[in-house]
């Protein structure tokens, strides 16, 4: 018989089974982590280079030298005091500005370095009267100052080989002196001077020995020498230069060709042309020469020594026949 009693139904057992199925669920999900070779992060760990400290000392090594190398070219530059020389020339040579400058950058680029592949050549041209061999005065009295008397040369073509003597004989007598010398400036690492004045008056000998002494395939003493080679060869184009305002271009071009033609030996000279005085420049002549002898500078008394020379003119401009070549004579007379 069927009870008609009705049946209480609750979710207890449901919950519990229900709890129990859902952990084994979660176990049965859980799987253990598989770890490949590459998955781990590894932090790389930071060695000290041992290059490193070896790198830094050698840029220390060699910025020393770098330093000490500039140094050593500024005492050896010290040493023969352009700066003095640039002095006295500023005070003793009228007129003549760029060329001296044009002369003290040469002397200076070469005597700022050690080693030479050839000698330095200094070619001083201009016409009669515009400090050529004023100039040429100055640098042995100031180089014998630094260098000693011994080192300097001056060699004046019609003193030492006069028409009458035999030029072979005063070419060799040259080189010899010259080989003495170079051996005794190696000997005391010092650079020597030679200067030679008159060369338009030299015989072809001696301008064949000159040339020789400048090439650059001699022995290490020879390379280490200044040569001044001064001469009125060339007047012609830097008075065409002066008077006909030329080009500076035309100008040089026409004056090298002049030179190389009278001897190859200037192929290998840095030339440096002396222009012609103003008349405004030979009074600071007479100015000069006249304190030197004592005389009371009178500024009439200059003009009227100054007038009686004779001058080109050009552009409204006087430019002296003989610079101040005249100029100790006419103080003289006073």
């Amino acid at each position: 018989m069927r009870s008609t009693s009705p049946e209480v139904f609750t979710f207890d057992n449901v919950a519990f089974n229900n709890t129990e199925w859902l952990q084994k669920r979660k176990k049965k999900r859980r799987r253990p982590q598989v770890l490949f070779p590459y998955s781990r992060k590894f932090v790389p760990h930071k060695d000290r280079s041992r290059a490193k400290p070896f790198l830094v000392l050698f840029s220390v090594i060699v910025f020393l030298q770098v330093y000490n190398a500039i140094e050593n070219l500024d005492d050896h530059v010290l040493t023969y005091d352009l700066e003095g020389l640039e002095k006295t020339l500023k005070q003793e040579v009228f007129g003549q500005r760029e060329g001296t400058e044009q002369l003290l950058k040469h002397l200076k680029d070469y005597l700022s370095t050690y080693v030479h592949s050839s000698p330095l050549a200094l070619a001083l041209h201009g016409p009669s009267g515009v400090g050529k061999s004023h100039i040429g005065r100055i640098l042995a009295r100031h180089f014998r100052s630094v260098v000693g008397e011994q080192l300097v040369v001056q060699y004046f073509a019609l003193h030492h080989c006069p028409p009458e003597k035999e030029a072979q004989h005063c070419a060799n007598n040259l080189a010899s002196q010259v080989a003495e010398v170079v051996s005794q400036a190696e000997t005391e690492e010092k650079i020597p001077v030679f200067i030679f004045d008159e060369m338009e008056f030299m015989h072809r000998p001696l301008l064949d020995t000159v040339q020789q002494l400048l090439q650059p395939n001699q022995n290490n003493e020879y390379l280490n020498a200044i040569y001044v080679l001064i001469s009125s060869l060339g007047e012609a184009e830097i008075t065409r230069y002066v008077l006909q305002n030329s080009s500076e271009a035309a100008a040089s071009q026409r004056l090298r060709h002049a030179l190389e033609s009278y001897h190859p030996l200037w192929k290998e000279a840095e030339v440096v042309p002396l222009l012609l005085l103003e008349k405004r420049h030979v009074m600071d002549c007479f100015l000069d020469e006249m304190t030197r002898e004592g005389f009371y500078p009178d500024r009439s008394h200059i003009e009227r020594l100054a007038a009686e020379l004779s001058y080109h003119s050009s552009g409204g401009r006087q430019f002296s026949r003989t610079g101040c070549k005249q100029v100790v004579a006419k103080v003289n007379l006073l």
